[in-house]
């Protein structure tokens, strides 16, 4: 019989792994480990919550086999593989004849797992261990949320799955076909770039909404904040402003959720700004990872006098909508225009002129522009950092004028010296920062 090392340098199949017959002997100890990890994992939460297939015994025996089956598979082929697979989807289906005969309703969870985790374990052989962790991990926490998951999908109405197919519209059908090349004034109309921002920007948003549904009304008035202001700052303003209209109690909640949603949506400015210029990330975060941080704790400080209060606090509107789509493609455009227009005209000055003017409705548009301008070394990173922050301040002044018209006397009076000792902080920053 040969060894490994001659099946090693004679085989050329596909399943076929050169390593030296030592180091072969300690991957395949590292596979059967992991294998038996993830299959007591799981195996340990279906111990918990159903018997009829397995539990803490069972679910490892499986991982094993899809391990050792692709072990085999590395000298003898990966039909061995497909044997295994089609043997145990024998076995589920001889296990379960007697419930349907029964017509007992069950449905199908675990034995799908059950065939994911004997793919998982052939895979480990061949793939990527982290992957197959990391899926194995996603796996248990599915199984696990199984009442989440449900009040979730039980909590979503027409228009919310409606939203999420607009997603997808605008994710996965629109985008992919758009070309991707510059036009027009400065070459800055690029289709797929612009719908590319759409898409990042109501993604975030519906991250955001799709966990405001999850957690509901539960996580208080600091998680309302989170995700208000993860959703949209701007909106949880102005619908928390237009409830408090004659309303006496609860205006420190609101206040503080107003305040919690605009230290959010800096933090939300600096995941744009990772994601759209990762190469001068450090040198755009820092100053405004430094105003959010002075916002954060201004928010502290609010919580700390108002952590007794109650009260009600406003739902959050559906973020995903073809017209809102559409309406921030042509903002991006235009604002993408002007920077490009105003750096070119009329320098720095130009530029913090348009994001003052930007940010009195929407910071997106002007943190990804800019942003894309300073990573692609056309604009310089303390000017850039500089218009963003002008545009946040500016975004401030215009939300505090917002609750101003549309809300009580005393939110308006506790939103200003909230707002205020955040744009003094910020206004330190433009000045005192080198």
């Amino acid at each position: 019989m040969r060894d490994r090392a001659e099946i090693n340098a004679t085989r050329s199949h596909p399943f076929v792994c050169e390593f030296p017959p030592e180091a072969m002997d300690l991957l395949i100890a590292q596979q059967l480990l992991i294998s038996l990890g993830l299959g007591m994992l799981i195996g340990l939460q279906r111990e918990r919550a159903e018997k009829a297939v397995g539990g803490i015994r069972t679910f490892p025996l499986i991982t094993l086999f899809g391990t050792v089956s692709g072990q085999l598979a590395q000298t003898h082929g990966g039909w061995i593989i497909a044997a295994g697979f089609v043997t145990l989807g024998a076995l589920l289906l001889l296990s379960n004849l007697p419930r349907w005969r029964a017509g007992e309703g069950r449905g199908m969870t675990t034995e799908v797992a059950v065939l994911l985790l004997f793919a998982l374990g052939a895979w480990l052989t061949v793939g990527p261990a982290w992957i197959v962790v990391v899926t194995g991990g996603v796996v248990a926490l599915l199984l696990h949320w199984k009442t989440p998951l449900h009040r979730f999908a039980s909590a979503l109405g027409d228009n919310d799955m409606h939203a999420i197919m607009l997603f997808v519209l605008l994710s996965m059908v629109i985008l992919p076909v758009l070309p991707n090349q510059s036009h027009g004034p400065y070459g800055v109309f690029n289709p797929f770039e612009i719908w590319l921002m759409v898409v990042l920007i109501v993604g975030i948003s519906l991250g955001g909404y799709v966990a405001y549904k999850f957690f509901g009304g539960r996580g208080g008035v600091l998680l309302s904040g989170v995700l208000g202001g993860v959703i949209s700052s701007t909106a949880t303003t102005v619908s928390s402003a237009r409830r408090s209209k004659g309303v006496t109690t609860g205006v420190g909640l609101v206040s503080l959720l107003i305040m919690v949603a605009a230290a959010v949506s800096l933090v939300r400015v600096l995941v744009e700004i990772a994601v759209v210029a990762s190469r001068s990330f450090a040198q755009l975060a820092l100053p405004l990872g430094a105003l959010a941080v002075a916002m954060i704790l201004i928010a502290g400080g609010a919580f700390f006098f108002t952590r007794h209060e109650d009260g009600e606090l406003a739902d959050q509107e559906n973020p995903a909508q073809l017209k809102a789509a559409l309406i921030f493609a042509a903002i991006y455009a235009v604002i993408k225009l002007a920077v490009a227009a105003a750096k070119d005209h009329f320098g720095t000055g130009g530029l913090y002129v348009v994001g003052v003017i930007s940010g009195l409705t929407d910071m997106d548009a002007i943190t990804l522009s800019t942003a894309r301008l300073v990573d692609a070394q056309q604009l310089d990173a303390a000017v850039g950092w500089r218009t963003i922050l002008i545009a946040a301040l500016s975004n401030l002044a215009f939300k505090g004028c917002a609750v101003a018209a549309l809300g009580s006397r005393q939110l308006a009076t506790r939103v200003a010296l909230l707002f205020g000792l955040s744009g003094t902080a910020g206004g330190l920053i433009l000045w005192l920062w080198p």
